[in-house]
């Protein structure tokens, strides 16, 4: 069992590609899914917190600044950028406004050292901002939520935050207490198994949100492909904005990673914190964003291979 799921995590390349080919052709099983998002979304973040120990590799006192401002501009400063962008536009209350913004406000992809790993890249810069960003989380969110017409008043932006740092701080802590209960998790063996689990983990967690693209080319609905416009721009734009700040200030071999951290986020974490209505007519988006993520390691992949040569 052990050696099956290292072979997942060594072709975790096509084990992603399959996942998405899956959400797509099998509606039925997507459907089924679905309700099942979150839970699975909590259970990555447990897995990613498991790989590694989140104390360890929170950055040092020299470099947590540089950490902590990345995270406040791509929390913080990108969504309110966009907001103010939508508002001038009235495009504010709309799905894919309400997506763009919850894309930018989220943190790291719980997955995203493993994207930096399958992509070439040196996954510590990811693993440190993801810790920094989900750490900050429930704070850099307030003014989103605040600003974010969908949310409503105060007292829902509150309890709202409050959810997500619940999830967070439970998922963590169950995750660091296992991980020191049990020395075979930290070993190469136990670090090669969890790294398998994440990657099935991340298959079976993209068929269940790609549960309305399959349905949307069957009916050929045309705001697949407004949609998926959106996400590619987002994504890699987010990247590429990214990564040429990180090697114009000094730093080009983290400008892969934290370029993949920056176009990467975990969007589905907001879905338990979302009105039901809402989160619903989101899946859509959602779906169509998991393409250019999964599609990361293939197209950033020789770039970050020749930054690390």
């Amino acid at each position: 069992m052990i050696a099956v799921l290292q072979g997942l995590a060594r072709h975790g390349r096509l084990v992603l590609i399959l996942g998405l080919v899956v959400g797509v052709t099998a509606p039925g099983l997507a459907r089924t899914l679905a309700p099942l998002i979150f839970p699975m979304i909590v259970c990555l973040l447990f897995l990613a917190t498991l790989r590694v120990d989140p104390v360890a590799a929170f950055p040092d006192r020299r470099h947590l600044p540089r950490y902590l401002g990345l995270a406040m501009g791509l929390q913080i400063g990108m969504p309110v950028l966009a907001i103010a962008l939508l508002w001038a536009i009235g495009g504010l209350e709309s799905i894919l406004g309400i997506g763009a913004v919850l894309v930018l406000a989220g943190a790291p992809l719980t997955g995203s050292p493993g994207l930096a790993i399958l992509s070439g890249a040196d996954p510590s810069p990811a693993l440190r901002q993801l810790v920094v960003g989900t750490a900050i989380l429930p704070l850099t969110v307030l003014p989103v939520f605040w600003l974010m017409p969908v949310f409503g008043a105060a007292q829902v932006v509150a309890l709202a935050a409050l959810k997500l740092l619940a999830v967070i701080a439970l998922a963590g802590g169950a995750a660091v207490i296992l991980r020191r209960a049990v020395p075979w998790l930290r070993g190469a063996d136990g670090q090669g198994a969890i790294d398998g689990v994440i990657t099935l983990a991340m298959a079976v967690v993209v068929v269940g949100l790609m549960s309305a693209v399959g349905p949307a080319i069957l009916s050929g609905d045309p705001g697949l492909w407004v949609a998926l416009a959106v996400v590619f721009g987002l994504n890699f734009g987010a990247q590429i904005v990214v990564y040429a700040l990180m090697r114009r200030t000094g730093q080009p071999s983290a400008a892969p990673a934290l370029g993949i951290v920056a176009g990467n986020r975990n969007l589905a974490l907001f879905l338990g914190a979302l009105p039901p209505e809402t989160g619903a007519a989101l899946l859509l988006f959602i779906g169509c964003y998991q393409v250019p993520m999964y599609l990361t390691p293939m197209l950033v992949g020789p770039l970050a291979r020749r930054v690390r040569a």
